[in-house]
């Protein structure tokens, strides 16, 4: 298996099957293996029965369903585990992507990319709605996480599977993979695709979700800061919790003093021993790192001589 390209689907029934007829035909002239992966995250209308449909005339085409709705992102991920090609391809099912775009996501793969991003710059949405959110998040996305993304938001992608089958995914997840693989080198490209108005349905998404992404964002520039020195986090805890120790010391001598309390003491000892344990945790997350830096590097060196040969 060459290419697999994954679709998360929630009440698209009336997208189904010309977005199946889309990917075939433009799939189908490169003569490469490749299989079509549906994931229904709950839809609550006749999708899966038109997909179950066209999957009983193509074996190509297979079926993921959950049994409620949890996000495009755990949709995402599900099709991501179950894929079987060495090239992965995501997008969107209500056919505002273009699979007709899929090839030259697989050109720019052979130039030597391990990740190809879409840039809906001809974006066919709302202005107040989808538009300026997606501008400003994007900005600050790159910012951020120093990685400059022109779309995040585009779900038409491509990828290598052994870089993308790494990233876990969660919640808004699947906008920061470019962020979350550049901590391993990976090479990143951009390419123009196009973008179509909405045929069938209705948007799931709009400023409802910002808050989301905004922690997301957060959660990934605390990895993006802390992945390469864990100690460091640690002995920001385990700092405060020895100021704190400290200071409860103090108010233990003083107050032991007075009336012979041993309460201070007590909070005292427990916030030291926090603080102990908090630089003992980052001592084994720094070694824990640098034990796999060693691996990677000694794997790499064997790769490189097998190449030689």
């Amino acid at each position: 298996m060459e290419l697999s390209i994954i679709v998360p689907l929630y009440n698209e029934e009336a997208s189904v099957a010309p977005l199946y007829d889309a990917i075939v035909n433009a799939v189908q002239p490169l003569n490469i293996k490749f299989e079509i992966l549906f994931v229904d995250d709950g839809s609550t209308d006749n999708t899966v029965p038109e997909a179950v449909k066209l999957a009983g005339k193509d074996e190509r085409l297979r079926i993921i369903k959950f049994r409620r709705n949890y996000g495009q992102t755990p949709a995402m991920a599900a099709g991501i585990d179950h894929a079987r090609g060495n090239i992965l391809v995501t997008m969107d099912g209500d056919l505002q992507n273009d699979p007709g775009d899929i090839p030259n996501f697989l050109h720019k793969l052979q130039e030597g990319y391990d990740i190809v991003v879409g840039w809906r710059h001809k974006r066919q949405d709302k202005l107040i709605t989808r538009k300026i959110p997606s501008r400003i998040a994007n900005w600050l996305i790159g910012k951020i996480t120093g990685v400059p993304i022109k779309d995040n938001g585009c779900s038409l992608k491509a990828y290598r599977a052994d870089v993308i089958k790494n990233i876990p995914l969660y919640s808004e997840m699947h906008r920061f993979i470019p962020a979350m693989t550049s901590l391993a080198g990976t090479r990143i490209a951009e390419i123009k695709v196009r973008h179509h108005a909405r045929k069938f349905g209705e948007s799931k998404y709009g400023l409802s979700r910002i808050y989301k992404v905004m922690v997301d964002l957060l959660a990934i520039k605390t990895i993006l800061s802390f992945f390469s020195r864990p100690l460091i986090i640690y002995a920001y805890g385990a700092g405060i919790s020895a100021v704190v120790g400290l200071i409860a010391l103090i108010a233990g001598i003083t107050q032991y003093s007075a009336n012979q309390s041993i309460v201070f003491f007590s909070v005292a000892f427990l916030y030291t021993a926090l603080a102990i344990v908090l630089f003992l945790w980052g001592m084994l997350g720094e070694l824990v790192y640098r034990t796999g830096d060693l691996k990677t590097e000694h794997f790499a060196q064997i790769k490189s001589v097998k190449d030689a040969l």
